[in-house]
């Protein structure tokens, strides 16, 4: 498992504010399009996709947590953490705005989530992703997650890939 130097990122960002915080309603409108915006450049947005970004108070009201990643009082990057009862942990909606991209933001939002579940004693943590999603499978595999065969039954046609996180 790869520990995370938040010092590198913070060189990468320089001048630049970032922070990590937890959504609030008057961001409804930027955590729906930064997700959109990922979803359309290779596939559809689903019906799973729509109740999760139309209503994200579902997901909260549901144990779930979303966050937020600022640029300089920018929203630029999502990511949830869906509360599936029993210990498990689904990450989803991560993305971050194409032109926030290389500056470790992603993995910054990735550690967030990573660190929240074993506050909350998480017995599983997973994602659904697809294989063309190169680069994010790349960066889960350099945190630790692991590829696990996938259940009959997914939330999304696209998934074509299951990771677990070691914990």
């Amino acid at each position: 498992i790869m520990p995370v130097d938040t010092h590198f990122f913070e060189k990468n960002i320089e001048k630049n504010r970032l922070e990590i915080i937890e959504f609030e309603a008057q961001f409804q409108a930027e955590f729906k399009a930064i997700n959109v915006e990922w979803i359309e450049v290779n596939f559809e947005v689903e019906a799973h996709d729509h109740e999760q970004l139309d209503n994200p108070q579902w997901i909260l009201d549901n144990g779930g947590k979303i966050y937020l990643a600022k640029l300089n009082d920018e929203v630029v990057g999502t990511a949830i953490l869906n509360y599936d009862g029993d210990g498990i942990w689904e990450l989803g909606k991560m993305a971050v705005k194409p032109k926030a991209k290389g500056l470790g933001i992603g993995k910054m939002l990735l550690q967030k989530t990573i660190e929240v579940v074993k506050q909350k004693n998480a017995k599983t943590f997973y994602l659904e992703s697809n294989r063309l999603q190169e680069v994010a499978i790349k960066m889960y595999l350099e945190f630790g997650f692991y590829e696990v065969p996938q259940n009959a039954h997914s939330h999304y046609q696209r998934a074509d890939i299951k990771m677990e996180y070691p914990l």
